[in-house]
């Protein structure tokens, strides 16, 4: 049975909404991707040299990263050479196979959050202006208490003109209250007070935004292990998760923003932002195989429950949606 047929019956395993949110949400990289992966099946007769350099090149083209791109060519060299595979159809599929394996391969970190059986769960948000951070919260807000969770936002982005003002908009909109101070107040001082809030209400899950201004890189990193020193002191075993949201449309400059945060903070998963908005997908399995980082939640559109758990068959279903489908169809 061929990889695009077992993943077909993975996929079909799991809902039919999830499956279609890939689909629809990754149609750019899939254009993009898998258009150019078709069109070089298309002309060669053979898999030879020069069809594997070409591959690279799709491949960089696509964000993967050249260090992972050299990876996964030598993979699939073997692999061809050791199934004494001819036509270079049949490379399509060991293709997504081999993207399935780097990525779950990586490490044994879990994708799942790390939510707490009893008690509060603090999770910190960090990340640059602009990737879709306070979005993201906001999301998440109205996912946990869709759940019948007691959440709580936490402002602690008191830097940015308009950034309190953002949050409390998605506060309302979802349901949830938001602790703040004024603008410029020391963010270490709100989460203070937030955890303070969350332990009287019986909160279940402090969402906390943070500032991202990292051309004062120093001075930010500084006040992110001041922030995360008070939430470690008041919840023991806090921040439950560090999350550093990507915008993905940003391609390396991604990949670049995360080996930053994780030198300054314990970054322990990826939100991946616009996924739906950049024809670059590849840059999931660059951040996974170079850093070690699970890409926990990706944005696979506007809607509010367009901000999806990641799912590495789901993520391969997507970007090889029309060939699993022909080759089901065909058996």
């Amino acid at each position: 049975m061929s990889f695009f047929k077992k993943l077909k019956e993975k996929i079909t395993k799991q809902t039919e909404a999830v499956t279609d949110k890939f689909k629809e949400g990754l149609t750019k990289t899939r254009d993009n991707f898998s258009g150019k992966v078709n069109d070089l099946v298309a002309r060669y007769r053979k898999v030879d040299e020069d069809f594997f350099e070409e591959l690279e090149e799709i491949l960089i083209q696509a964000d993967v990263g050249f260090n992972t791109v050299m990876e996964l060519v030598e993979e699939l060299k073997m692999e061809v050479k050791r199934r004494n595979i001819q036509d270079p159809r049949e490379v399509q599929s060991v293709i997504s196979e081999k993207l399935v394996e780097i990525y779950n391969g990586a490490d044994d970190a879990s994708p799942e959050l790390n939510i707490q059986s009893e008690g509060l769960t603090v999770v910190l948000f960090v990340g640059v202006n602009g990737v879709g951070k306070t979005t993201t919260i906001g999301k998440l807000a109205h996912k946990f208490k869709s759940e019948g969770k007691n959440v709580l936002l936490a402002a602690g982005d008191t830097f940015r003109a308009g950034a309190i003002e953002q949050l409390e908009v998605w506060g309302e909109r979802v349901g949830v209250d938001v602790i703040k101070q004024e603008a410029g107040s020391d963010p270490a001082a709100v989460m203070f007070d937030a955890i303070q809030s969350a332990k009287s209400r019986n909160a279940d899950i402090l969402l906390c935004d943070t500032a991202g201004r990292l051309q004062n890189k120093v001075n930010l990193m500084k006040e992110l292990e001041k922030v995360k020193r008070v939430i470690e002191r008041e919840v023991p075993g806090a921040p439950h998760e560090v999350l550093l949201v990507l915008d993905a449309t940003t391609g390396q400059n991604a990949l670049i923003q995360a080996k930053t945060f994780k030198e300054a903070t314990n970054v322990s998963g990826i939100v991946l932002t616009k996924l739906d908005g950049t024809a670059k997908g590849g840059i999931v399995i660059a951040i996974r195989n170079e850093l070690h980082i699970p890409v926990k939640f990706v944005g696979l559109g506007e809607k509010m429950d367009d901000l999806q758990e990641f799912n590495a068959e789901q993520y391969v279903y997507g970007l090889f949606a029309d060939l699993v489908e022909n080759e089901t169809v065909e058996e």
